[in-house]
């Protein structure tokens, strides 16, 4: 009988020393009912007496089990590994079981070890080494006792090599770097005790090798420690790695102030980017691995200190508070320059005549300041007539017959703002104007097609609408866009809510893409660093709102005083877009600091939405300025974006190495820029309707076969021609290239349009005979050398979505700046400094035209 045997064999034994009998005779009663006693089959159970650092020979079959016993001496202060090494280099023809019983663990695991891969591939594994769980101890030293238990079903005999060894560098020291081999039979785990004054560490494993793939886990100090490729993900923190692994550990989330580092080869390299192998011709065929060994390297290092975190906070706000205070540093001055000037300027209703006194100079009485800043009558007069030619100027005495002139133009002043007056007061007596409903254009339909199809146009052809109506026109762009805000950022501000607690409950560091060489926890959030580096979009934006807001003031008091420069001259002040843009670019930081809460490719989307949004709005609004009373509406502007959104949706859904989607991308894409095109040169006065095909061959036969004529508009044309060229070659660069990224792709498209666009409104301004204020020539200069800047941070390409987690953790570098902030949170800093730079150049370069009337300056 089994028991008999079993009992038998204790004699070699004798229960001698401090091993507990009782833990034989369960063993044995165990064997007599599992291992066939209802069978009545006779097995030798053979224990003994084993070593460590020595190497057994032995063999085994179903007639026969070893155990193998083995002591050692427990410290509370000391940890010493134990690692159980088996190697089976034979052919056999049943597996051969290990079972490794500890005082609170049981450990086992077969030979030829099966390891599966994905579609259920198999790789057997003859050489297996694993770690024994160290269960903590209470007292200060106690012997405890584990056994390593052979069998098998097998009748041939198999031989086996057992050795047990201690791991003399089981525990990881701060700063110290241990090297070691790993491989998918072979994992290993090492222990690391926090030191006094340390509440967080950054765990960092290296490798000179890409492949094998392999997982790095930290997990609590208990039993069973899981080591193995199909169970490291079941509890603690892991990741994915090639060359580069790094994850944050806290004190906190370890109540034994411990933990484990345990590295695990993956049996294949898919999930790291590798090639998948073959599949099996039959599916229970066995696949041979190969050499996965891999050498990796693993030191730990504190993280910063909370002093860091508040230096780091304190610099994010000093930088962009300091442009709060030049900002108002800059309106005392100017506020003060205002005043001191209005001590010298002669009231609106009366005449240099009246004053008895004859100008030195005719700016002796100041000149435009500010958008709102009030004018002397005589510089009124100067830019409004420019007839200083005519007055008949001789000699020493260029003012003789200025006097009477100025009066009789004051007078007529006066007589033109009455007429105006009593023309306002009709239009507000309106109970609701809405542009639909009162065109001051729609009457006069025929003069539209005259006014707007002149060889040369000027601002006051594009802006003959009500300023009123305009005004509320352009107005919807900020409500529209606040509504669209808050629609938008609540279900984003969940999702990523949802995404950290996921992250945080499974562990699993491959959900987001951070640089986790400098990522720097604060509560729940995983890269506080990355959030924080984005308040300069909120602030800076508001900054840029507040700015606008002083702007629309001072324009509107204008306004009620009759002032003829804001009535009359400059480029029309409409502020509706410059809100919009304004909150664009706060929606911007806050977008991007929920992106930044897990980045990864479905939720990219977050950080380019409203980069669209700010692209969109400062081509309009640059168009918009001399072109007021033909600009997009609100709802068509809103809607173009919505579909550009859309269709970065689908890119980055399906556009990856899908060709359909890419062909019908680029037909849309060369459709709407030939629309566009058409809709710029002939400033809307067209129709896309049944019969567009019949005007374009009449039109082509007219111009170029009957005779040759070249266009009409040579500046539109040239801007349009250079437009349908680069938006061309970056459809045809998509088609045959199809980037990963495509919402990247998608933004250059935007960006490149802009900065043409741009480009071409600064050279047809200098060639008009313009001139750019030093104000906005150094807001020019300035915003273009902190994007040069951006833009080099920004490619450094920390970490990327289009590859595998592991794969983009290769890019991974510390931080550069205070010990807190990467390259990516430089690009956040200056790009936001950059967009506010750009939009103070938009609402500055054309402050030179605030006294030049709107009939004489150009539109382009």
């Amino acid at each position: 009988m089994v028991l008999r045997s079993c009992w038998k064999s204790r004699h070699k034994t004798s229960c001698r020393g401090p091993a507990p009998c009782w833990i034989l005779l369960w063993f044995c009663v165990t064997q007599f009912v599992l291992g066939g006693g209802a069978q009545g089959q006779t097995k030798n159970v053979v224990q003994k007496d084993a070593e460590f650092d020595i190497t057994y020979n032995d063999t085994v079959t179903s007639e026969n089990q070893t155990i193998y016993a083995f002591n050692h001496t427990v410290s509370r202060n000391k940890s010493e590994g134990v690692r159980v090494t088996v190697d089976v280099s034979q052919g056999f023809e049943s597996p051969i079981l290990f079972v490794v019983r500890q005082k609170q663990a049981v450990l086992s695991f077969q030979i030829p070890l099966i390891l599966r891969g994905l579609y259920q591939r198999k790789y057997p594994y003859n050489h297996v080494g694993r770690t024994l769980c160290q269960p903590p101890t209470r007292v200060a030293s106690e012997t405890q006792y584990f056994f390593v238990d052979v069998s098998t079903l097998s009748t041939q005999g198999t031989n086996y090599q057992l050795r047990v060894s201690r791991v003399e560098s089981f525990t990881l020291h701060t700063d110290k770097k241990f090297s070691f081999t790993a491989s998918p039979s072979q994992p290993q785990y090492f222990k690391y005790v926090f030191p006094d004054g340390v509440d967080t560490v950054i765990v960092k494993v290296n490798s000179d090798m890409t492949f094998p793939c392999s997982v790095m886990s930290i997990q609590d100090i208990q039993c069973p420690v899981y080591d193995l490729d199909n169970n490291v993900a079941f509890i603690g923190m892991y990741q994915t790695m090639t060359k580069k692994g790094a994850i944050t550990v806290q004190r906190k989330d370890f109540p034994s102030n411990s933990f484990y580092v345990v590295v695990v080869v993956k049996t294949e390299d898919e999930a790291c980017g590798g090639p998948l192998r073959f599949y099996p011709l039959r599916p229970d065929e066995l696949i041979d691995a190969g050499n996965r060994s891999k050498i990796i390297d693993v030191i730990v290092t504190p993280a910063i200190k909370s002093e860091v975190y508040v230096m780091g906070m304190l610099f994010c706000l000093g930088i962009f508070l300091s442009f709060y205070l030049l900002t108002l540093l800059m309106a005392c001055v100017e506020n003060k320059r205002m005043k001191k000037s209005e001590v010298f300027q002669i009231p609106a209703d009366m005449s240099p005549a009246e004053t008895g006194q004859t100008p030195a100079s005719p700016y002796e009485y100041g000149s435009f300041a500010d958008n709102g800043s009030t004018l002397s009558s005589e510089a009124i007069t100067d830019s409004a007539t420019s007839t200083d030619n005519n007055y008949g100027y001789v000699g020493q005495e260029p003012f003789k017959r200025r006097p009477i002139l100025n009066h009789l133009h004051h007078l007529a002043i006066r007589i033109d703002r009455s007429l105006d007056s009593v023309g306002r007061s009709r239009h507000e007596s309106l109970s609701s104007v809405e542009e639909d409903d009162y065109d001051t254009l729609d009457d006069i339909n025929s003069d539209k097609n005259i006014v707007r199809t002149k060889k040369f146009l000027y601002v006051a052809d594009l802006s003959r609408k009500d300023k009123r109506i305009l005004s509320k026109k352009y107005q919807i762009y900020f409500w529209n866009i606040a509504t669209i805000a808050v629609f938008y950022a609540l279900p984003v501000v969940q999702l990523v809510i949802t995404y950290q607690t996921v992250v945080n409950v499974t562990g699993n560091q491959d959900i987001c893409y951070y640089n986790f060489l400098c990522a720097h926890p604060l509560g729940a959030l995983s890269a506080f660093n990355n959030i924080l580096s984005n308040l300069g979009y909120v602030l800076l934006g508001l900054l840029f709102l507040l700015i606008i807001l002083k702007r629309d003031i001072v324009h509107q008091r204008a306004l009620v005083r009759n002032d003829i420069n804001a009535l009359e001259c400059g480029i029309p002040k409409h502020f509706g877009l410059y809100y919009a843009m304004g909150t664009a670019l706060m929606m911007e930081g806050l977008l991007s600091a929920c992106y930044h809460v897990c980045p990864n490719y479905t939720n990219f989307q977050f950080d380019t939405s409203f980069m669209y949004m700010i692209a969109g709005l400062c081509m309009l609004k640059l168009y918009q300025k001399r072109h007021p009373d033909i600009n997009a509406s609100a709802y068509t502007a809103y809607a173009c974006l919505a579909g550009v959104i859309f269709f970065s949706v689908l890119g980055v859904v399906f556009g990856k190495g899908n060709n359909v989607f890419w062909i019908i991308f680029s037909v849309i894409h060369i459709l709407a820029t030939m629309l566009l095109s058409t809709q710029l040169y002939y400033m809307g006065r067209w129709r896309l309707d049944s019969g567009i095909l019949r005007r374009m061959a009449h039109i082509i036969y007219t111009d170029s076969i009957r005779q040759c004529s070249g266009p009409m508009y040579i500046d539109r044309m040239v801007l349009l021609v250079m437009g349908n060229i680069v938006n061309w070659s970056l459809a045809a660069y998509g088609l045959l290239e199809r980037p990963n990224d495509f919402a990247s792709y998608l933004l250059a498209i935007a960006i490149c349009n802009l900065l043409l666009y741009f480009a071409f409104y600064i050279i047809m301004k200098l060639r008009s005979g313009e001139r750019i204020q030093c104000l906005a020539l150094v807001c020019i200069l300035f915003t273009a050398v902190v994007w040069g800047l951006a833009l080099y941070f920004f490619f450094q390409g920390l970490s990327t979505w289009q590859k595998t987690p592991a794969e983009s953790r290769e890019h991974n570098r510390d931080c550069i700046l205070l010990s807190f902030f990467d390259d990516h949170d430089i690009w956040h800093f200056l790009s936001s400094i950059a967009m506010f730079g750009s939009f103070l150049v938009l609402m500055t370069m054309d402050d030179d035209l605030d006294t030049v009337q709107r009939d004489k300056i150009f539109a382009f």
